[in-house]
């Protein structure tokens, strides 16, 4: 499951979806205080070093292998530590919900660690509802969400894209294994 951090969404996700692995979206999670993980990193830091911790933060996900990926991680937290002890708190907190996409295929990362489809669904929904501005009742409302759905849906259907293959969904590890390895990270 991929998501933000709102913390009323991730209780409905630990109830629900009991079991599943949850990733924090890199660029969309929040944190209680309603920002994007990134910017809320960067507010932490003095203007003049924010494109420097910006740029280390974008290194850490071009690594190519899950050990260079949390090694990086912890070598930023580690450096931002002395100057900026806030920040680096926020790294190690957030480290295991902002990496978990390393457990997964490589071929997979890219897709699980941001909700950007989504994103761009629910930014077509809000165009579209912003058009009409006020609904006569909420069968109205459902009509429209659910015909932007419908077009979407047929839109990938048509276009025979799938997020991961059936072969890549294939390599993907048991949950038991994920969490071993959550736990053996940690």
């Amino acid at each position: 499951m991929i998501s933000d951090a709102h913390s009323g969404l991730t209780k409905a996700i630990r109830r629900q979806l009991q079991g599943s692995v949850w990733q924090r979206c890199r660029v969309h999670h929040r944190f209680a205080e309603g920002f994007a993980y990134a910017r809320n990193l960067l507010q932490c830091v003095p203007k003049t070093h924010q494109g420097m911790v910006t740029a280390a933060l974008r290194s850490v996900f071009a690594q190519e292998t899950a050990a260079e990926i949390q090694s990086r991680w912890d070598d930023l937290a580690a450096s931002l530590a002395e100057r900026f002890p806030k920040p680096a708190a926020l790294m190690h907190e957030a480290r295991e919900d902002v990496l978990a996409f390393r457990h997964f295929p490589k071929d997979h990362w890219k897709k699980v660690w941001s909700t950007n489809l989504l994103e761009r669904v629910n930014e077509e929904i809000k165009r579209r509802t912003r058009v009409v501005g006020i609904f006569p009742n909420d069968a109205a409302i459902i009509r429209l969400v659910g015909a932007v759905l419908l077009e979407q849906h047929e839109h990938w259907q048509l276009e025979g894209r799938r997020m991961f293959s059936a072969e890549s969904m294939a390599t993907i590890p048991e949950l038991g294994d994920i969490l071993d390895l959550q736990a053996l990270s940690a």
